[in-house]
C-alpha cells in the first residue's frame, strides 16, 4: 500500500471515530462507506436491512467470498482524552439523550475493510467475487439478521467462506485466529417479576417484589456455580435490575435484565431452563399472583471457525505477513452476530482477533504469561478509554483482510 493510501485511511479512521453513530442510525458511516465503494466501481446498494450496506465486485469466474465490517457504536462517553475523541451525544431508541463512542472498534473494522477492498479493486490477478458487507447493529445482535431478512443472500448470491476481524488489546501487530467455537454465543433476557404493590409500612399486604428480585438475582449464581460442570463454560450476568420510585412505597413489579454467554449447543440449552426455573420457583416461593414474565430480547449463535477455512487463513499470514505474530487467543466469552451470516449462507466462517494496543506496553516483555496479564490490565472493547494505536492496527487490518480474501480468490 502507498503511504498516501495508509494516511488517507488514517484521516479516515480518526474521522469515523469523531463521529460515532448508534445501532440502525449508522446513516453518515453508510454514506460514507457507499461513496467510497463507488470510488472503487463497486455495485453498490444501501439500506438493506436498515443502514446496511453490500458493494460487490466480480471478476471473472471463482468463489464469492463475503467480507464483513460493523458500522455501530455504543452508548459510553469517551473518556481516551484523544484529539479525535468523540464528543457525540445521540437520543437513543428510548428517546433519552445519551453519550455515543466508538468503545468497540467498529471505525477500524470499516476502515481496514474500506483499505482491503482498495487494495483487492486495484489488483488484476484474482478472479471471484468480492461481497462487501457493511453491517448495522452488531451490538445490538440484530445487524445480521437485519440484512440476511432483507435478502442479503437472495439478491446478492451466496458465499463460500465469510471472513472477517475483531479489533482487541491484543498487541498491534499480532493477529489471532482460533479454530472452533471462537466466540461466545450470546442471549439477553428482560425478565419482569409481578409482586402486589403497597405502603412500606404494611408489607404484610403486599408481595413485595423487590425482596424477590433480590431472592431471584442470588439464585441464579448458582447456575453456573452448582449446576454447570467445571470443565464447561458458561456466564450469567444480571447486568439490570429496576424497581421502585420511592422509599415507603412496595411497588407492583420489578426487572431483571440477563446476559447469558455459552460456547457449547447443550450448555446453553441447560442455562437457559435453569433460568427459567428459578425464576418461576421464586416467584411461587414469594405468593405472587403472577408468573414472571420472560421475554429473549436477543439470542445469537457462537462464532465457530472452521478448522480447515482457520487452516488456510493461518498459511495465507504467513506467506503474506511473515512479520506478524499469530496467536491462538483462546475463546472469547464476548460474543458477535457475524456467525449467523456464515450459519445462514451454509459457509463456514473464519473471524480472526487484530490487536490494536500499543506495542510499547508489551516492550521487553518475553514470556505468553507477562503478555497475557498486560493484555488483561489494558482497557478492553467497550471501555471509555478503549483505544486502539491507528498503526499499525490499520495496516496489518488491511493486510489480513486482503490475504484471507486472496486464499480463496485464487488467479
Amino acid at each position: 500500500m502507498t503511504h498516501h493510501t495508509m494516511t488517507d485511511l488514517a484521516e479516515l479512521y480518526r474521522d469515523l471515530h469523531a463521529h460515532p453513530e448508534l445501532s440502525f442510525a449508522e446513516t453518515r458511516t453508510a454514506a460514507i462507506v457507499a461513496e467510497r465503494l463507488r470510488a472503487l466501481d463497486f455495485a453498490v446498494t444501501t439500506d438493506v436491512g436498515g443502514t446496511g450496506v453490500v458493494g460487490v465486485l466480480e471478476r471473472g469466474t471463482g468463489p464469492t467470498v463475503l467480507m464483513r465490517a460493523d458500522m455501530d457504536a455504543l452508548p459510553v462517553r469517551e473518556e481516551t482524552g484523544l484529539p479525535y475523541a468523540s464528543t457525540v451525544t445521540s437520543v437513543g431508541p428510548d428517546g433519552a439523550e445519551v453519550p455515543v463512542m466508538h468503545a468497540c472498534g467498529h471505525d477500524m473494522h470499516v476502515t481496514a475493510l474500506l483499505g482491503a477492498l482498495g487494495v483487492l479493486a486495484a489488483a488484476d490477478d484474482w478472479q471471484g467475487r468480492v461481497l462487501a458487507v457493511f453491517q448495522p447493529a452488531e451490538e445490538k445482535g440484530s445487524g445480521a439478521r437485519a440484512m440476511i431478512d432483507d435478502g442479503l443472500f437472495s439478491r446478492f448470491g451466496t458465499p463460500d467462506i465469510v471472513i472477517g476481524q475483531h479489533v482487541a488489546p491484543l498487541p498491534a501487530g499480532a493477529l489471532g485466529v482460533r479454530t472452533g467455537a471462537a466466540f461466545a454465543a450470546s442471549d439477553a433476557l428482560r425478565i419482569t417479576l409481578f409482586g402486589r404493590g403497597g405502603h412500606g409500612s404494611r408489607p404484610e399486604a403486599t408481595v413485595d417484589p423487590v425482596v424477590l428480585a433480590a431472592a431471584t438475582i442470588l439464585r441464579l449464581q448458582t447456575v453456573v456455580s452448582r449446576e454447570i460442570a467445571a470443565t464447561e463454560t458458561a456466564v450469567v450476568t444480571v447486568g439490570a435490575v429496576h424497581a421502585g420510585t420511592a422509599a415507603n412505597i412496595i411497588p407492583d413489579s420489578a426487572e431483571l435484565r440477563l446476559s447469558i454467554r455459552t460456547f457449547d449447543p447443550d450448555v446453553r440449552q441447560r442455562v437457559l431452563a435453569a433460568i427459567e426455573r428459578i425464576v418461576r420457583a421464586e416467584a411461587l416461593a414469594a405468593g405472587a399472583d403472577r408468573e414472571p414474565v420472560i421475554e429473549t430480547e436477543y439470542s445469537f449463535p457462537a462464532v465457530v471457525n472452521d478448522a480447515v477455512a482457520a487452516d488456510r487463513v493461518r498459511t495465507a499470514f504467513a506467506e503474506a505477513m511473515p512479520a506478524v505474530m499469530v496467536v491462538d487467543p483462546g475463546v472469547v466469552t464476548g460474543s458477535e452476530d457475524v456467525g449467523i451470516l456464515a450459519v445462514e449462507a451454509g459457509a463456514p466462517c473464519v473471524y480472526w482477533l487484530l490487536g490494536g494496543a500499543d506495542p510499547a506496553h508489551f516492550a521487553g516483555l518475553t514470556s505468553l504469561d507477562e503478555i497475557t496479564a498486560t493484555v488483561a490490565s489494558l482497557p478492553s472493547n467497550h471501555s471509555p478509554q478503549f483505544a486502539p494505536v491507528i498503526e499499525p492496527t490499520i495496516g496489518v487490518g488491511v493486510s489480513a483482510l486482503v490475504a484471507a480474501a486472496r486464499a480463496w480468490l485464487r488467479a
